[in-house]
């Protein structure tokens, strides 16, 4: 029965890729569907990372003690400020570890 469901669901997963992948098929999207598959990937990412800059060890923390919050916004605005990642990315990092060894 696990090896069915396996095979089904990776089946379902293959044809759901593929059928938006081959560009010789002629399944295309609307634009109102395209801009809320836009949507998406924002919204993906808000779910991933909020919990974790705010959560912590079960409660609520937006604290100036919490280091992930200050990384956060140190992340964010270098990513307005700059549009690069590699910025972000090190100015972000940056701040978590000073912030973490201050407080």
């Amino acid at each position: 029965m696990t090896l069915i469901t396996i095979i089904l669901l990776a089946f379902i997963t293959f044809t759901t890729r593929y059928l938006f992948l081959e560009g010789r098929l002629p399944l295309r999207l609307g634009p109102n569907i395209r801009q809320i598959l836009s949507f998406s990937a924002p919204a993906v990412l808000t779910a991933i990372f909020v919990p974790i800059l705010l959560m912590q060890k079960q409660e609520l923390n937006i604290g100036y003690t919490n280091p992930y919050l200050w990384g956060g916004i140190a992340a964010i605005c270098a990513a307005y400020k700059t549009q690069s990642v590699y910025w972000t990315i090190s100015i972000g990092t940056a701040f978590f570890i000073t912030s973490g060894t201050l407080f």
